[in-house]
């Protein structure tokens, strides 16, 4: 299901999703209807636009967490940094994606969503980190799972938070695929977290990261 107060938004991403192997777009709405419908047509998957007239996204994502079963919802936004975003994910948003993501991006992400994965398009994930720095000092609680990584896995995780694929990272670093999916299953095992969303959050927290004007470095002098 796709929420947004404009109808350009919804018919554009219902038409992308339906022409996409194995997803159909049951219903769209506005903010004001969207907790009714999504009651009514229990979609797995909810593609929430973050800022509305009528009734913010953060509302609409505050009730459909008290359903009995709710869906996997992600954020939309047209802003590069949204002051929202952070919030939406802790209320239990599963992610976050720009409005300009790519079709064939969005169909993956959506799947991702449904087999209860944690999203962002690369382009969000770096816009995230480099807009919304950690409060204060890094938290030693953070900064104690990150030591658990090997040095190649502290390589991985900060690929990871620049939003780049298994195979991107593998390109970046001279690894295989395989190699890369495994040292990031590793590293969620490590740090025990569910996402690569997770993942780079906690990373940046840990102080493991900085943001300057060219995009997000190593933080201990590499």
């Amino acid at each position: 299901m796709v929420v947004d107060d404009e109808a350009l938004v919804r018919s554009g991403f219902q038409m992308i999703l339906n022409a996409s192997e194995g997803i159909e777009v049951v219903a769209t709405a506005e903010g004001a209807q969207a907790a009714d419908v999504i009651r009514r047509e229990l979609p797995d998957v909810v593609l929430l636009d973050i800022r509305m007239p009528d009734v913010d996204g953060l509302t609409v994502l505050r009730e459909i967490r008290t359903l009995p079963e709710p869906p996997a919802v992600a954020m939309l936004t047209t802003f590069d940094t949204d002051e929202y975003i952070l919030t939406a994910l802790r209320s239990g948003a599963a992610g976050f994606l720009l409005k300009d993501t790519e079709p064939e991006q969005l169909a993956q992400l959506v799947r991702t969503l449904a087999a209860g994965g944690v999203v962002m398009s690369p382009k969000a994930s770096r816009a995230l980190l480099r807009g919304h720095p950690g409060a204060g000092a890094p938290r030693d609680a953070d900064v104690a799972r990150v030591g658990l990584l090997s040095d190649r896995e502290r390589d991985v995780l900060v690929l990871i938070a620049e939003g780049l694929s298994n195979a991107d990272i593998g390109t970046r670093i001279h690894l295989s695929q395989g190699t890369v999916k495994d040292h990031v299953s590793s590293i969620l095992t490590k740090l025990r977290v569910a996402s690569r969303v997770q993942a780079a959050l906690l990373a940046e927290r840990a102080g493991l990261l900085t943001r300057s004007g060219d995009g997000t470095t190593w933080n201990d002098g590499r």
